[in-house]
């Protein structure tokens, strides 16, 4: 709700866009203090005896059922336009394990992992011979950093294999990458893919969990404090990763710079676009407004 607040407040003013809230029990559109039942079928609500209908979406619910595509896929059923990246591109990111693997297979660097569909897949000792310690141990659909963590010893990993499974039905383990973090915006402007200035992230946490993320226990240092060659590099990275991808709109694209080689941690189609998160940070290092960035993609998504 914060990410939509902050769209809608910034949205280029020649657009309307109405707020749909995505709840279980059914989806409502919100104007002011006022709420309208939102038919899904029709992709209308009436307001005052008179239907509204819209015109195209902006999918931003972090995690099921936005970032994952199942919005985006409901949509393209009903032959509705959409901003995002389609819903086979969205699936494919929201998947630590399947989305790693498919940028591994085209020289991609990324962690060395192992994937699990049940929890006595592999023994600790298999996973701690394979891996080493530290690890991290990831539900492979999850978003927000739920149910990560950072093992160090041997005799954390069955609590972290525990937590993660309680988040996903699958989890992904990989090995500990040593190094700077940095995270990098891409969009797509009428001459091709931008990547916007990158954020170094800096925390005191074990990583860059649910807490360093929300709760402001991290530094989020705008533009990142790496030589301008490294930077370069994982512009590079970011911009073919986005295109193999097939991505559409802002995606914002993570990575664990390590002995001056990017490696990618994961890819968020749907990133934090509250007042505090890091695209808008990264807008505003580089001089571009809200608005401009949202005119833009609007420009090359919709052909508006």
């Amino acid at each position: 709700m914060l990410s939509a607040n902050t769209i809608q407040t910034h949205f280029p003013k020649e657009h309307t866009i109405i707020q749909i809230v995505v709840k279980e029990e059914g989806w409502k559109a919100v104007e002011g203090k006022e709420e309208y039942h939102f038919s899904l079928d029709t992709a209308t609500y009436h307001k005052d005896g008179k239907e509204v209908k819209i015109d195209a979406g902006l999918i931003y619910v972090h995690g099921n059922p936005g970032e994952n595509g199942k919005i985006q896929a409901y949509l393209d059923m009903k032959g509705i336009p959409y901003l995002n990246s389609s819903a086979l591109a969205s699936e494919l990111s929201f998947d630590k394990w399947y989305c790693n693997q498919f940028l591994k297979n085209f020289g991609i660097p990324v962690a060395k992992s192992l994937f699990l569909r049940s929890r006595n897949e592999f023994s600790n000792e298999q996973i701690i011979s394979e891996l080493g310690l530290p690890c991290f141990v990831k539900p492979s659909d999850s978003g927000s950093s739920f149910g990560i963590s950072k093992v160090n010893k041997p005799e954390e990993l069955s609590a972290a294999l525990d937590k993660a499974f309680e988040e996903g039905k699958t989890i992904v383990i990989e090995s500990f990458l040593k190094g700077t973090e940095v995270t990098c915006g891409v969009y797509r402007k009428k001459d091709g893919a931008h990547a916007l200035p990158l954020t170094e992230i800096a925390t005191d946490n074990d990583f860059f969990d649910y807490e360093a993320k929300y709760l402001g226990q991290s530094q989020e240092i705008t533009p990142a404090r790496i030589p301008d060659e490294i930077r370069n590099k994982v512009w590079e990275t970011a911009k073919y990763c986005y295109e193999l991808l097939q991505l559409k709109s802002i995606s914002r694209i993570d990575f664990m710079v390590v002995n001056d080689v990017p490696h990618v941690i994961e890819v968020n189609t749907t990133p934090g676009f509250s007042a505090a998160s890091l695209v808008p940070q990264m807008l505003a290092c580089e001089g571009t407004t809200i608005e401009d960035f949202w005119r833009d993609i609007i420009a090359v998504e919709l052909g508006k």
